[in-house]
């Protein structure tokens, strides 16, 4: 870029595509929303949350990224949401992106609905970021092999939810370091937080699916905050 050259950011509006599971049993009052990781579409992400024991119960919305690109070895379209470019412009979009998802599909004015948000990998991040962010009161966040955000845990978190923190014990992205940071920085903000380290990978297994189960009962018992 030359000297004379510099870059400018403009506003503009696109479309988004989410997946929608209405609950199969009782209203949709709970409703589960999750972020898929890097690579992966809402698809995905919509059968792994679909293994979530008694998530029958629960409408769920699986959000996909805004930044669709081509698997190079398939061909096959996945998605991501950001990259290191425009990083806090990208950030305020999806945020919005959530909460005009939330506008469409929850009954949170009403103030009976149940919110918990999800994220696998890269979209962890958009599970912390939407609770701290998108306007909506929410109940519960599950973090699966991703970070606490850096800008979030600077926020003022006084009614941030709990969060359940998952983590493979062969996971060499999310590693131990990281899992136990995030718990100590969720302390200092007073956020109740609880990990839970399975057998596998960088992955959802059914071990850390019966432990989300678990987590969303506590949720319907008590919808705190």
């Amino acid at each position: 870029m030359s000297a004379d050259t510099h870059p400018e950011l403009i506003e503009t509006t696109v479309h988004g595509r989410y997946l929608i599971r209405s609950a199969k049993t009782g209203s949709n009052d709970a409703v589960l929303v999750g972020f898929h990781g890097y690579g992966e579409v809402a698809d995905t992400h919509l059968a792994e949350l679909e293994g979530i024991p008694g998530i029958s119960a629960w409408k769920v919305i699986a959000v996909q990224a805004l930044h669709p690109f081509y698997k190079n070895s398939t061909g096959e379209v996945v998605a991501s949401w950001m990259t290191r470019l425009d990083r806090e412009a990208a950030i305020e979009d999806n945020i919005r992106y959530v909460a005009n998802v939330l506008q469409r599909e929850t009954t949170e004015q009403a103030g009976s609905s149940l919110l918990v948000f999800a994220g696998f990998s890269q979209g962890t991040a958009m599970a912390y970021r939407a609770a701290a962010g998108a306007g909506f009161r929410c109940h519960g966040v599950v973090a699966l092999g991703g970070d606490f955000p850096p800008e979030v845990a600077a926020k003022d978190l006084q009614k941030f939810p709990p969060v359940l923190i998952g983590r493979g014990d062969r996971d060499e992205w999310y590693t131990e370091e990281k899992l136990a940071h995030d718990l100590e920085s969720l302390s200092a903000k007073g956020i109740p937080a609880q990990a839970t380290r399975f057998e596998g990978g960088h992955e959802w297994t059914d071990e850390f699916r019966s432990a989300v189960g678990a987590f969303l009962d506590q949720v319907r018992t008590d919808p705190a905050p």
